[in-house]
């Protein structure tokens, strides 16, 4: 049986359309959306929308609630299984307006893709997010090599990461004429960055100690001076990858471009940590120790400032 139904994609694909031009989702949230789909399609076997019924929601609701994360083994997290049925829910209230699906879909028929009250609390609920200490980040870039440019690239990100609260998909995207080390600060410029809700502002660095900005000083150095880069290259390139002697890709230094995601970013973080004996740690962690860093140092009213700054990053 084909795992997928022709009529569904038509739809789907004026549904992810509508949510890129008239709700303004990014591509990460449409993405999300269509997982949410693809999983209760797989679920009827990839029957066609028109013969939707509340019986295929209460059902799925329940396979759902049964599976588990490939990533980690344990049961869905509540907050995952609102989010998947948030997702089909207002799915179905946009198919109950499409021609062609008037007479078959009712409004109400989303309603069955909710959560008890409980459940929906429990999945609202704010939780405590594990992030990493400043010492433990000075200790990740103490264990991280150097040995080559590559080596050198990733533990001037982590670096990085840690002077300005970047998020990941902005530390992949930066260009060289974006760091003033003289002002210690970056120009987080939305037209070529990837920033938050696509918002332009500078981030000045963080006093936070060790390191870390001596070894951004010698990456730009190094970038600037050594390979002769300038303003318009990138400040974290991606890997060059060539054809060894034994016919196997491998990598073959620096690419003069920016990396097109933000996967590489994270997949550097999470070696970098494990390499060091530590948990790993997501980019968007270290704003949390950052703030623990501004509690510590800063009186009230210079934690008004720092929370200002901060606070930026987040908007």
């Amino acid at each position: 049986m084909p795992k997928h139904n022709a009529a569904n994609e038509r739809i789907k694909r004026d549904y992810f359309e509508y949510l890129r031009e008239a709700k303004r989702l990014s591509t990460p949230s449409i993405d999300a959306v269509a997982k949410a789909i693809s999983r209760f399609e797989e679920g009827t076997n990839w029957k066609d929308f028109r013969t939707f019924h509340i019986k295929q929601a209460v059902a799925f609701k329940t396979r759902l609630g049964q599976q588990v994360s490939q990533r980690t083994g344990d049961p869905l997290s509540r907050s995952t299984l609102y989010s998947t049925l948030q997702a089909l829910w207002s799915f179905i209230i946009w198919l109950a307006d499409r021609p062609g699906f008037k007479s078959r879909i009712r409004y109400s028929d989303a309603d069955y893709f909710n959560l008890s009250d409980k459940e929906a609390r429990i999945a609202k609920a704010p939780r405590e997010k594990a992030f990493p200490t400043l010492e433990q980040i000075h200790h990740v870039l103490a264990a991280m090599p150097t040995g080559t440019d590559i080596e050198r690239r990733n533990r001037a990100l982590v670096a990085f990461a840690t002077l300005t609260d970047a998020r990941d998909g902005a530390l992949a995207s930066f260009r060289l004429k974006h760091v003033d080390l003289e002002g210690a600060s970056v120009l987080q410029d939305a037209q070529e960055v990837r920033t938050k809700f696509s918002k332009t502002f500078r981030t000045w660095f963080y006093p936070v100690g060790g390191e870390a900005l001596e070894i951004v000083r010698d990456w730009v150095s190094h970038l600037r001076e050594t390979l002769l880069w300038c303003d318009g290259d990138p400040l974290f390139p991606s890997t060059r990858i060539e054809v060894g002697a034994t016919r196997l890709f491998k990598a073959a230094g620096l690419d003069r471009r920016c990396w097109s995601s933000a996967a590489p970013v994270r997949r550097i973080f999470r070696s970098s940590f494990e390499r060091a004996g530590l948990p790993y740690f997501h980019p968007h962690s270290f704003r949390d120790t950052l703030a623990q860093l501004g509690e510590r140092i800063c009186t009230t009213e210079q934690y008004k400032a720092w929370s200002l700054t901060w606070g930026t990053r987040s908007r």
